[in-house]
């Protein structure tokens, strides 16, 4: 299958866990805001919100909206005040009774030294409580204000951080195509060397009994020839990879399709390369015996295979 056929048989896209997107704005009363969005991978959706006091109303609203658009992952959503906004609503407090204090004491502690100075102002509003900083808490329209602006932008803001996503999720669709096209070379390969790893293990097995028999003259009077290689054969079909290999090349073709079909892939792909694992040890264990040559490069086919799945299985956990 082409490229181009796996891109027009595909159905949906399919999304990296990870992306990025951020964007300015202001409210109608000119409050500046910066909304990030950034996503990393997750088992799960994780959604982690930093926001402004008072935000209750607009953080249901964001998650909600964000759960409608991605399905998996760990997404960090910042909403950032901007500095000037800040400091409109900031006040400064002269605690004036503190004040009245300190410069009362000062020319007290003057007269009764008999200094003749006075206190430095500088000084004395540095001193701890004299001054203070208030965040002005927004009132309701305000903050249904900033709600308004936010939830406006949330839209183009997440088409944004799917369109990183999904371009992210292209190109590890293909390099999982291609991983797969050579899991099925290396399937292949072993194929063409299984008829011939089997009649060598039986022929080695064979030779080997008709040894044994020919050393033990009571066994041997005991067995017929044809009960000796019916057990032979049993044991050369039991170490026979043909079943092996029929399931390694029906969970790629399964893989390739999930793959042209698209969308929510991640634990499925996942859950798949787990399988194709489990035939690939299957088959290295029963590598032994027959022409060590063959059975030599069954082995190492079999551990390229372990190799290219456990890549596969890396670029899996970065899919939605």
């Amino acid at each position: 299958m082409s490229k181009q056929q796996a891109t027009t048989k595909q159905a949906h896209p399919i999304y990296s866990m990870t992306g990025y997107a951020s964007a300015q704005s202001a409210t109608e009363d000119d409050l500046a805001f910066t909304l990030t969005l950034k996503s990393v991978n997750h088992r799960f959706l994780d959604l982690s919100l930093r926001l402004p006091g008072d935000c209750d109303a607009l953080e249901v609203a964001l998650r909600r909206l964000i759960k409608e658009r991605v399905r998996r992952g760990h997404v960090d959503v910042t909403l950032h005040l901007g500095r000037r906004a800040r400091e409109q609503a900031v006040t400064i407090q002269l605690n004036r009774e503190l004040l009245a204090a300190h410069v009362a004491v000062f020319h007290e502690a003057a007269k009764l030294h008999h200094f003749n100075v006075e206190p430095n102002l500088n000084e004395l509003l540095l001193m701890p409580g004299v001054l203070s900083s208030e965040a002005a808490a927004p009132d309701a329209t305000r903050a249904t204000a900033l709600e308004a602006a936010v939830m406006a932008m949330v839209p183009t803001l997440l088409d944004q951080l799917n369109q990183v996503r999904a371009a992210e999720g292209a190109t590890l669709a293909a390099e999982l195509r291609a991983e797969m096209m050579r899991l099925r070379g290396l399937a292949e390969e072993a194929a063409e060397l299984r008829t011939g790893a089997r009649e060598a293990h039986y022929e080695r097995l064979r030779t080997r009994i008709g040894e044994l028999l020919k050393a033990d003259e009571a066994a041997a009077a005991q067995a017929t020839e044809s009960r000796v290689l019916a057990e032979a054969a049993l044991l050369v079909e039991r170490s026979d990879i043909e079943e092996e290999l029929v399931r390694l090349r029906t969970h790629i073709e399964s893989f390739v399709e999930m793959l042209d079909a698209g969308g929510e892939l991640g634990k499925r792909l996942d859950f798949l390369l787990q399988e194709l694992n489990r035939e690939a040890n299957t088959m290295l264990s029963k590598t032994t015996g027959g022409d060590p040559g063959i059975g030599l490069r069954l082995t190492t086919l079999g551990l390229e295979m372990k190799s290219e799945i456990e890549r596969a299985r890396e670029q899996v956990q970065n899919l939605e």
